[in-house]
């Protein structure tokens, strides 16, 4: 049976709380900011948590985290 492993990528972008839950930052915050409006790039400063119905693929991604 071949070892389990961590997907790297996913390790470091989405952080596992000590509740459980998973958080990753938001995305569309790199280039073209300028057209972007003053509120929409505060919002995008906030970590998401992700969703219940991406649970099971970020559990399997990161199978020692939970």
């Amino acid at each position: 049976m071949p070892k389990v492993k961590t997907h790297k990528g996913t390790a470091k972008r989405i952080k596992v709380t000590a509740t459980g839950k998973a958080i990753s930052w938001s995305n569309m915050r790199n280039h073209l900011n300028e057209a972007k409006s003053s509120k929409r790039m505060r919002k995008l400063r906030k970590a998401n948590v992700v969703h219940d119905s991406d649970m099971g693929r970020i559990k399997a991604l990161l199978p020692y985290e939970f």
